[in-house]
This record gives structure tokens, sequence and C-alpha cells, in this order.
């Protein structure tokens, strides 16, 4: 896709403005990094407060009485008894237990229900919600819409004096604020590993919004390199790398998302696509033929996705599906996909890169404790 094919976000011109380095990204053109650079911009996140653009999201709600029920029949997830207020992780499977996509959801109302989608997914997702539940509610886009996430040990004090109130959410709720009398929709969450915000803004009032964040001493521009590195450190899947339409829940160890009551005996377990297939590998893990696992290398030299895995005896065991030198570890991690023999902490594997192996060891995820408000 050419330059001038790209979209663009309400944020562009402060991009340009700020000296973003840019590049296409899920068909936008998005900021993977400003002047101070990848390295800078990370460790600035880790501790003070990054803003984000991550307005190439998509955003869509999905309104009506029967939309938690029909939302249910899309994902082993508990819809139906999510809280008013309170925001859940989601899968959206197809008919193998594949991952379509992965994505935020919200309890806005009694019916209303908000969901954050992946931006390469959003036009497949929403033809896909629209085809499997169109006529049970409605489904209304909001591309008129930009998301800001503002991140880091700092950014609840920046918030409380630009949106007074948003600092008083805890992880995973959210509530309408007015600012500056545009109606913004605030949610304690994001996908740093840090403690922080997503606020989704009326396109209109993006820029002002970033501006008025950007002029807090503590807040600093952050683009896509270091969005990536900070998730990685912070052990959270990238879709497209570590899960897609291949990958099942369990393979990818998102066992912990799918509550009890979708996959235990009872009228609401199961009933969703490939459920049969996804039930069968929770209850019995001797149906995986791969895992995924974090690695950490022994040595200071980056392994990048898709390096091959081997074992001691050089056969190929696995295959790393993200992988950097982690700027606040200082030590190269990935995230890899092994046969299940090789997944316990501790196991001692080689990556390939440039032809040569590169000591790597088996180790829990995240690499670093994240630190969410939890109150």
């Amino acid at each position: 896709m050419s330059s001038t094919e790209l979209l663009t976000t309400p944020l562009n011109a402060l991009h340009l403005e700020l000296g973003a380095r840019m590049v296409p990204f899920a068909g936008y053109s998005m900021p993977v990094q400003y002047k101070s650079g990848l390295m800078a911009e990370h460790q600035h996140t880790r501790e003070k407060a990054g803003l984000f653009d991550v307005s190439h999201m998509g955003q869509l709600k999905l309104i009506g009485p029967d939309a938690a029920a029909a939302l249910e029949t899309l994902m082993p997830i508990d819809v139906i008894g999510l809280p008013v207020g309170k925001q859940r992780y989601g899968l959206l499977l197809n008919d193998d237990g594949g991952v379509i996509d992965d994505l935020m959801f919200f309890h806005q109302d009694e019916h209303t229900w908000f969901l954050i989608v992946n931006g390469a997914c959003k036009v497949g997702d929403t033809a896909h919600i629209r085809a499997r539940i169109g006529g049970r509610c409605d489904i209304v886009t909001m591309p008129d819409h930009g998301l800001l996430a503002l991140q880091g040990p700092q950014a609840a004090a920046v918030l409380a004096r630009i949106v007074p109130g948003a600092e008083q959410l805890v992880f995973m709720t959210g509530a309408a604020f007015d600012w500056k009398g545009a109606q913004l929709f605030i949610t304690r969450s994001g996908y740093t590993g840090e403690d922080g915000f997503e606020i989704s803004v009326p396109g209109d009032k993006a820029e002002q919004l970033a501006r008025a964040l950007l002029a807090q001493p503590e807040v600093a521009p952050i683009g896509l390199g270091a969005r990536n590195s900070l998730r990685l450190e912070a052990g959270l899947c990238l879709y497209g790398n570590d899960i897609d339409t291949t990958t099942t829940p369990s393979e990818a160890g998102l066992n912990w998302a799918i509550q009890k009551v979708r996959r235990t005996s009872g009228e609401r377990a199961g009933g969703f696509p490939g459920a049969e297939k996804v039930l069968a590998q929770i209850d019995d893990p001797s149906l995986l033929e791969r895992k995924r696992v974090g690695l950490i290398a022994k040595e200071r030299i980056p392994v990048r996705e898709p390096a091959v895995l081997e074992n001691l005896d050089g056969q190929h065991v696995g295959q790393v599906t993200s992988g950097l030198l982690a700027p606040t570890l200082n030590q190269p991690i990935a995230l890899a996909y092994v046969q299940p023999d090789y997944a316990k902490v501790g196991t001692e594997l080689f990556a390939i890169v440039r032809g040569k192996p590169v000591a790597m060891e088996v180790s829990s995820t995240p690499f670093l404790p994240p630190r969410y408000h939890r109150g």
C-alpha cells in the first residue's frame, strides 16, 4: 500500500509536527517513534507517563436487550455475567476454535456493550459480528472517534488534572466524562503492563485532548516501537504474531480468559464457535501439539521472529513469534510456540539467529510484574 492510500488518524498532523517517523501499520500511517527514539520512549513510559495514539483500533457498540446473550455466542467468555461499569478481555473464535481477534469489551449500561478490536482486524470483525448476530442487536461502528492511551506510573496524576474523577477508576473499570463539551469514555486499562487509561474521544476533539495531555511535564509522545517492546515485557500477545486464526486459546495460554461458567456443565457452557475442540483441549492438555512460552536469552543477542527453535540434539521443536532486546530488563526476551515436552520453565533451547544457535531458557510470563491499579 502506497503512502497516498494509507488512512490517517485524527492526530496525524500532530505526529508530523512532533517529528515522528511514520510507517504503514494496519492500513494507517502511524508513528513508530519520535525524536528521542524507542529506548527513551520505552523507559519514559515505565518511569513517568507516555501518550499513545491508538486511533487505528476499531470501536463499536452492540445495543439491545439481547446484545449480551448474542455476543456470548461468539466468544468463550462470560459476557452475561459482567456487571455494568466493568471491562473484560475477550476472544472472537472461528468454527475450528482459532482466534479471529482478541478484544476488550465493556458493559456500558443495561443494553449497551462497547468493544475495542484490533485495527488490522476491525473490518473483518465487524463483518463477522454482523453476519452472526446482526439480527439480534444493533451494531454501531464509531469511525469518527479517536482512541488515546495514557500509560505509566504517573498517568493517574496527570489525568486527574485534565479530567478530574478519572483517577478514581480502578483496573478494568470505566466511565463517561465530559471534557470541554466533548463526551469521553475512559477505561483504566492498557497494553503496557503499567497503570494507565484508554480514552475514546470524538475525532474532532482528539488533537486538542492530546495537546492538553502532552503539555503536562510528565507526558511524552510514544510510538509503535515502544508500544511493542512494552507489551512484550508485559508478556502480552500481539494479534497476527502470537495469536491468529490457527491458534486455539489453550495453545496460546489464554485459558485464564475463559470463565468457569463457559467451560463446565451448565446451560451457558459451550455454545460458542469451536467449543468442542476448545473445551476438549482445556479438559485434556495432552491433546495440544504446541504451547506458547516465554523465553530469555542467555547471551545479549536479540532473537526476533520467526527464528527457529532447536533442542539440544538440533531438532526443530518450535518457533519464535515475537522477540527483541527488552529495554527494562536489558536482555533478549521472546514469545514462542514449542512442542509441549519443551514448555516447562527452565528448559534450555537454542534459537537459530543468522545460522548460529543462541542459548535460551523457557521462562514464565510476564517478564516484568504488572503494575495495574486494582484499588
